[in-house]
């Protein structure tokens, strides 16, 4: 044998070798995978039933839980939910608590540092020990459900392989933090940069100027009760002349200044729509309810479907019935039908946060003013456990208003007083909801819910519509402008209790049947004084709903569901006409090609749309053009100066373009229509230069599906693409229904008639489990996707097994 046959006879051998080697590896790497998936057929005996429960999934793994009590059924939906979905209930419980890092490392760690601030597992603990007793209990059993669902499995879910880590029990309290993880959602990660943006304004530029820079626009607004907010008015050049303004040393860069800005033109915050109609207008009777929740959006989705039917002595017929979806984490349905009533919500972007300036004595910095003379500063050492590294110590002083997390315009030190950091603001309120009958009932418990106050709208079978606010934590202000940093120190000045249930805000019945929020301004007067403006979305969206219900007089979960789905770009109408008018006449190559390729307007966010996408341009560059001078005089004194996220300038804006006052225009300019040519040419510029030019210049190529797998950015490519949903061109946008963002949008589309949700639609997107391998992984998203409808009631039964009490001994 020649010694290159015999090289060829090794090598081949030692390829072989290598292959088995690798096969082997990757067989029991998907024997490991695969053992974590869930129960889906067979029975299961447990001593911590009391009767048997049915757990029934359809092809999209929506699950139907049959039991004889509510009991029974909380201990079987953690089950279901720790199998399912344990690694993502962990991340909430985490993400709040600042527990982050202990789990993924040090990429998670100033994430930890900024939520440990709150010592919210504390704060979770305290409020778990002041709950009724019968609600400890359906927290226990919750808890007991999930651990049980977890040690079934048959090896411990898929994410903890990758992550070298080992999943630790589920426990009551941690449920309270799935409900904190909302609360930073809902609440701007509990920072308030809103109002400390604010006070820079307002310590550099007039007040005049201030206000009128962040005026709400009559134009756009769409409040429940009708009344508008006064049309700003550009205040005088006696006020404020930028003209006669130093320029700002060192002038800040065009890119610094843009990226301050973005918050001005950002609108994908936590929202949602909802609208309901009476039942006046369905053709059945019953009223009619649409929900779609806006947040980031994940695989799996945040919520999960459930249909939830167990004996109950309050329903017509001695059994509960009720379908929607839940929040794993909970054992809560949080937005559904219950066959008598029908309830969603979407986030109030009321004031829940406040800053309070704390005087430190001069002669012991440990302790500060307050009302009764001095009391000492709680201080807590915050030990954080980094993976892979040493353990972080952080040092949190607290006063009785909250922590210590910021200083004010002067260096004051500042103290958070947030709603989230209080035990009041925690319980399970919300599952009354499941036995409520009727609108007036549910707007009544709104008050008692331990939750972020949110929009909560309710339709019931008998044909009635309502509003509320929901929530325990609604503050009552007194002796000071809760939009800026106060002293609380004087007696009178602050929170002064709480709002009683009576004086909530709720409208019920409007004599038109139609009822519509979009995180907008809902109310004015009084009740607006009490809720406070958060940072209410601009309007244009809810304006556009309210018009769409207006627009007819019957309706079906199909006519709803596709005002849910209306991508028409109404807001930026007159924008195309501005950007046509700008450029009427101009023989610039590149500006004639941006003028015709806008100026037949579709006004449609479709992902084909060239003429949407580059008329959205044209504002945001003109809307950066003539905010830039106001914000570099901020910056100069704030370097790190934002735009306060909520404060929208688009009145001001159109407002200047309207009135064109010389005095408020950027000197860079000759005048406001330099102004426009430049915000055109900018758009050209930046758009212009990528391939294909404006032509290809399409609304899909940056509005993206983008919906990702929590690990993911951390694997290879390949695999990544396995875990993550199709990256599709999605329509849509902020400022109309249909919002629509990479990563962002609307989490579920829920349309239901109480008493009739065999008619009723729920889309989602990212798919029921988180398990690769599970028949339900992304199972729904190209629904979601097409807007078709899905379901609301689970289809045929595709895999059934029991949960039964162990026998007795005999």
């Amino acid at each position: 044998m020649s010694q290159a046959s015999f090289l060829r006879r090794v090598l081949r051998r030692l390829t072989l070798g290598l292959v088995a080697v690798v096969l082997v590896a990757l067989l029991a790497a998907w024997y490991a995978l695969a053992d974590g998936r869930a129960r889906l057929r067979g029975d299961l005996t447990t001593p911590a039933l009391a009767a048997p429960v049915a757990v029934e999934r359809d092809a999209l793994g929506s699950v139907t839980l049959t039991a004889d009590s509510r009991d029974d059924l909380t201990w079987a939906l953690g089950f279901v939910h720790a199998q399912e979905r344990f690694f993502e209930m962990d991340l909430m419980r985490r993400l709040p608590a600042g527990e982050l890092a202990e789990l993924i490392g040090p990429s998670a760690l100033q994430a930890d540092l900024d939520h440990r601030r709150h010592r919210l597992r504390a704060m979770v603990g305290q409020a778990y020990a002041e709950l009724p007793a019968d609600q400890r209990r359906t927290l226990d059993r919750y808890r007991d459900g999930v651990n049980a669902g977890l040690d079934d499995l048959h090896s411990r879910p898929w994410a903890y392989y990758l992550l070298r880590s080992t999943p630790r029990p589920w426990r009551s309290e941690d449920t309270l933090l799935v409900l904190a993880s909302m609360y930073l959602d809902l609440n701007g990660d509990g920072h308030n940069q809103r109002e400390r943006r604010l006070a820079e304004l307002r310590a550099v530029l007039p007040a005049p100027l201030v206000d009128f820079l962040t005026a709400p626009d009559p134009a756009w607004e769409a409040p429940l009760d009708g009344a508008l907010s006064p049309p700003p008015a550009p205040p005088a050049a006696s006020v404020f002349d930028l003209r006669r303004q130093a320029s700002p040393t060192p002038t800040p860069a065009r890119s610094t200044l843009t990226a301050a800005l973005a918050p001005a033109l950002d609108d994908r915050r936590a929202g949602s729509n909802n609208f309901a109609v009476a039942g006046a207008l369905t053709g059945t009777g019953a009223a009619m309810l649409e929900n779609d929740m806006h947040l980031g959006l994940r695989v799996p989705d945040i919520w999960f479907r459930a249909r939830l039917r167990y004996a109950d002595p309050t329903a017509p017929n001695g059994r509960r019935d009720a379908v929607g979806v839940t929040l794993p984490g909970t054992p809560a349905l949080v937005a559904g039908s219950n066959g008598q009533l029908a309830w969603g919500f979407t986030n109030s972007f009321g004031d829940w946060l406040d800053w309070v300036r704390i005087r430190r004595d001069p002669a012991d910095a440990s302790r500060y003013a307050v009302p009764e003379g001095w009391a000492n500063i709680e201080r807590h050492v915050e030990l954080i456990h980094v993976r892979g590294q040493a353990d972080r110590s952080l040092i949190v002083e607290t006063t009785r208003w909250g922590p210590i997390m910021a200083t004010d315009t002067d260096g004051t030190p500042l103290a958070l007083a947030w709603i989230g950091d209080l035990p009041r603001g925690y319980n399970l309120g919300l599952m009354a909801l499941e036995h409520a009958a009727s609108v007036a009932q549910a707007v009544a418990l709104a008050p008692t819910f331990g939750m972020p106050p949110q929009n909560l709208l309710a339709a019931d079978a008998g044909g009635h519509i309502g509003w509320t606010v929901t929530g325990t934590s609604l503050p009552q202000r007194t002796g000071y402008d809760p939009t800026l940093p106060a002293d609380w120190s004087r007696p009178g000045v602050g929170w002064q209790g709480w709002t009683a249930p009576a004086d909530y805000p709720r409208l019920l019945d409007p004599p038109d049947g139609r009822l519509w929020t979009a995180n907008q301004r809902t109310v004015g007067g009084a009740w607006l004084a009490l809720l406070g403006s958060g940072g209410h979305d601009l309007g244009a969206r809810a304006q556009q709903i309210r018009d769409d219900l207006r627009a007819q007089n019957r309706f079906t979960a199909d006519s709803l569901l596709a005002i849910a789905l209306d991508d028409r770009a109404l807001f930026l109408a007159r924008w195309q006409r501005l950007l046509q008018d700008t450029l009427a006449g101009t023989r610039d190559p590149a500006l004639t090609e941006l003028r015709e390729l806008t100026a037949t307007w579709r006004g449609r966010a479709a992902v084909d749309s060239v003429d949407y996408r580059l008329v959205r341009a044209f504002r945001e560059a003109v809307h950066s053009a003539v905010l830039a001078p106001f914000v570099a005089q901020v910056k100069a004194r704030y370097p790190d100066f934002a735009w306060p996220p909520g404060a929208s300038a688009e009145a001001a804006v159109w407002a200047l373009l309207r009135d064109r006052p010389g005095w408020l225009l950027d000197p860079a300019y000759a005048d406001w229509d330099a102004l426009l040519q430049a915000a055109a040419r900018r758009v050209t510029d930046e758009l212009g230069r990528q391939p294909g030019g404006l032509p290809a210049r399409r609304w899909g190529e940056v509005n993206h599906a983008g919906i990702r797998h929590a690990l993911s950015p951390a694997l290879p490519a390949f695999i990544a693409r396995l875990l993550d949903m199709p990256d599709q061109p999605l329509p849509g946008d902020a400022n109309m229904p249909r919002v629509a963002a990479p990563a962002f949008g609307a989490s579920e589309r829920l349309v239901v008639s109480p008493g009739h949700e065999a008619q009723g639609i729920l889309e989602m997107p990212g798919g029921q489990s988180d398990h690769p391998l599970s028949p339900f992984y992304g199972a729904g998203h190209a629904d979601w996707v097409d807007g078709r409808p899905t379901p609301l009631l689970p289809g045929p039964t595709r895999y059934r097994f029991t949960l039964s009490p162990t026998p007795l001994p005999r």
